[in-house]
């Protein structure tokens, strides 16, 4: 069974967060710090934050598009404990 993921990264250097989804973390972070993608090339490198699996690509892009319209600052805010 395929799996998929929703995944934050964050670049120190340009202090911005990244949101996308994937069913290949490790080659996707490797294309966003090999600068492969064009949107992330400034700010190598990227660091991940934030990581959950789905058993679907539609659950993923799901929670991808969540995040966008919440704005990724404020979803882990929000998903922060206490």
């Amino acid at each position: 069974m395929e799996t998929f993921f929703t995944y934050i990264i964050f670049s120190p250097s340009k202090n911005r967060f990244y949101v996308g989804s994937t069913n290949d973390i490790q080659r996707r972070l490797n294309e966003h710090n090999s600068g492969q993608t064009k949107s992330t090339r400034p700010g190598k490198p990227w660091n991940l934050v934030f990581l959950k699996e789905f058993s679907s690509k539609s659950e993923a892009m799901k929670l991808e598009i969540k995040i966008k319209k919440r704005g990724i600052k404020r979803f882990l805010n929000d998903i922060q404990p206490g």
